[in-house]
């Protein structure tokens, strides 16, 4: 590489060029980049656009795999070689980049905090909604006698009544039918009674179990990769051997990151999740919901809305297993393997 005349070269940035790096860093990632795994020679590419750019052949460094190998070294970049080339991703240690990103994770932390007492107080209502009450001991079944044929045999069937057969039949011989008639109406009422109460207590666990559906709908994460998915390669960089084929997550690394095996060729490939995209499956099969509400469930589709370019889902695991839930994009959920 030769350098133009017109550019003249710093003497900080001949041997020692401690600034020339920054600059190349500075000017690559911060405009489009940022800090995305990439190939080296897009980086190298785009700072030389610049037409006051110094040239490689101005440093200490003969080839741009040495001064990458330097990047690694000063931990400026995290760098890994493939069977492409070099590939660098610039480490940003800006202090209040460092900042968000702790409080992203104390958010998630707390998030995952309320999920756990969210949990605990759904049991514990569930246990009050139960009233503690103990088990009932199991009805004891005997010979059904009555002392003269004149006798008339009265049968009470309310939950909990096991007393004698005798005694029924003598208290139904002085009470008379109007009598039965009345008291059948007073226990079917309290019966129903207690019926209703039942579908109330029910309906209010119900109604918390929306509650923490609708606050967990606000929380999405902007990393979707998971193990044993099928996902389909979208960028045009492979060339078309790989372009728009299918392909199974075997590894996810750094949340954004995923070690995918083509299905075709059996060729293992590290992509960024920008590089993939999620697969629809015929209607019954089965697929992982990757964010939302019911992030990391596992479901059967059941239908595709094709205006709205989202599905309906039949939730397969979890505490709402068998629960029927629509409007799921197409983004969030994808294929099984």
């Amino acid at each position: 590489m030769r350098m133009a005349s017109s550019v003249t070269v710093c003497p900080s940035l001949t041997r020692d060029n401690s600034c020339w790096p920054r600059r190349t860093l500075i000017s690559s990632w911060t405009t489009s980049l940022r800090t995305k795994r990439v190939h080296n020679n897009i980086v190298y590419n785009e700072y030389i656009s610049d037409r006051e750019h110094i040239h490689m052949n101005s440093t200490q460094w003969e080839t741009l795999t040495d001064f990458t190998k330097w990047l690694g070294k000063e931990g400026y970049c995290k760098v890994d070689e493939t069977p492409k080339g070099w590939y660098i991703q610039y480490i940003d240690r800006d202090p209040e980049t460092i900042r968000r990103q702790e409080e992203l994770e104390k958010k998630k932390k707390q998030d995952l905090d309320d999920e756990e007492r969210s949990a605990k107080f759904i049991e514990e209502q569930v246990r009050r909604g139960r009233g503690g009450r103990v088990e009932e001991e199991a009805p004891v079944f005997t010979e059904l006698k009555r002392e003269s044929e004149e006798e008339k045999v009265a049968f009470n069937l309310s939950k909990g009544s096991c007393s004698s057969t005798g005694a029924s039949s003598k208290a139904g011989s002085a009470l008379g039918p109007s009598a039965l008639q009345a008291a059948g109406s007073a226990k079917r009422k309290a019966a129903g009674h207690s019926l209703e109460s039942k579908e109330k207590k029910k309906s209010a666990l119900d109604e918390i179990m929306e509650m923490e559906e609708q606050k967990k709908k606000s929380v999405r994460a902007d990393h979707w990769l998971f193990p044993d998915i099928v996902v389909k390669v979208v960028t045009k960089r492979l060339g078309e051997k790989y372009h728009k084929k299918k392909g199974v997550i075997k590894e996810v690394q750094d949340k954004y990151t995923a070690v995918v095996k083509m299905i075709d060729s059996g060729d293992k490939l590290k992509l960024d999740q920008s590089h993939l995209e999620t697969v629809i499956p015929a209607l019954g099969k089965r697929v992982l919901v990757l964010n939302g509400t019911y992030r990391a469930t596992e479901a059967m589709l059941d239908g595709i809305n094709e205006r709205q370019f989202s599905a309906t889902l039949i939730l397969d695991s979890g505490r709402l297993k068998g629960r029927r839930v629509e409007g799921i994009a197409y983004e969030d959920f994808s294929k099984l393997a």
